[in-house]
């Protein structure tokens, strides 16, 4: 630890591991309150409107048998409450922004003594140590709102203690990484910490243009059918994030004999298939020298969920 333009500097994490992190959000970190409004055919063959979770929606979503999209309004009705409204502005409204409240309600019920998602304390600890990560969720919010909810989740999260152990390492890491020798406000250098972090919100008119324009995914998307776009989507986000990292390690001298591990962690048990095989068929092909391991958090009995090494034995122990 060294005192560097009156701030504390932790200087000691240009010798770290180079560990990052992708998170899904609903189910993975928290708990969500947000509904999906469906049609589920009941008994008698009749089509009725329902509501559920987000983790019942992971089991049922292939389960055209017994529900189905809305058929007024399709889709868009189906998750009305998982996008934002038209023309919104995440710094401006986000006291009308669906994803902001259920955020503040599930962080609430934390603090009220229920359990985290599985990938909560993992979070935490990513926050704690100032390192890179991402967030690839299903929704379809700007990427402006996503990343705000993480400043919320920093604000509540964390103690006070906790911020100032974060804050020390970000220090570090823009002394050692970027040769800051003055830094800026405790907010300032946060906000730039959460600018070098990704938020893909793969339904956003936004990531779908992105992902439309991409050479290869654009084409693979076309012929995907609909349950399969979800993951599709995520394995593009994944891509962009890992190709964010490598550029980001070249630019800054990181690339070099230590390895690079990257964690990601699902509770969806069709994303976590979809996105081992694109590791092991793309990414471990693309990027050798790093390291994958792949976290599926479905099965609520596991504190920190299944680990799957996809390539390599680099341990990332994403639990506390």
């Amino acid at each position: 630890m060294e005192v560097i333009d009156g701030k504390n500097v932790n200087t000691e994490v240009a010798g770290r591991d180079f560990k990052y992190y992708i998170f899904d959000w609903d189910d993975n970190i928290l708990h969500m309150p947000t509904r999906i409004y469906l049609e589920k055919r009941g008994e008698d063959g009749v089509w009725r409107p329902t509501s559920v979770s987000t983790g019942t929606y992971a089991l049922v979503r292939t389960d055209e048998q017994h529900y189905r999209l809305p058929q007024e309004g399709g889709r868009e009705a189906a998750f009305r409450d998982f996008q934002d409204p038209p023309g919104s502005d995440a710094a401006q409204d986000a006291g009308d922004l669906s994803f902001i409240r259920d955020t503040r309600a599930a962080l609430a019920r934390i603090k009220a003594g229920e359990p985290p998602g599985p990938s909560f304390e993992t979070l935490r600890k990513t926050l704690r140590e100032g390192r890179i990560f991402a967030i690839v969720t299903a929704r379809g919010h700007a990427a402006d709102t996503i990343r705000r909810a993480v400043r919320i989740f920093i604000d509540e999260a964390l103690s006070p203690e906790e911020r100032d152990e974060m804050l020390t390492n970000l220090r570090g890491y823009r002394y050692c990484f970027d040769k800051v020798q003055a830094f800026g406000t405790d907010e300032e250098e946060i906000d730039y910490f959460l600018s070098m972090c990704r938020y893909h919100a793969v339904t956003s008119p936004d990531f779908k243009e992105k992902m439309a324009g991409d050479a290869d995914f654009g084409a693979r998307l076309v012929d995907a059918p609909p349950h399969q776009k979800p993951e599709l989507a995520k394995e593009f986000a994944i891509r962009d994030f890992v190709e964010h990292l490598f550029r980001t390690m070249q630019r800054t001298g990181g690339i070099g004999e230590r390895q690079v591990a990257v964690g990601f962690s699902d509770d969806d048990p069709g994303n976590v298939a979809a996105v081992t095989n694109y590791i092991r068929s793309e990414l471990a092909r693309r990027f050798g020298s790093f390291k994958f391991v792949v976290y599926d958090t479905s099965d609520p009995s596991l504190t920190n969920g299944r680990k799957l090494t996809v390539v390599g034995q680099l341990e990332l122990n994403l639990g506390v």
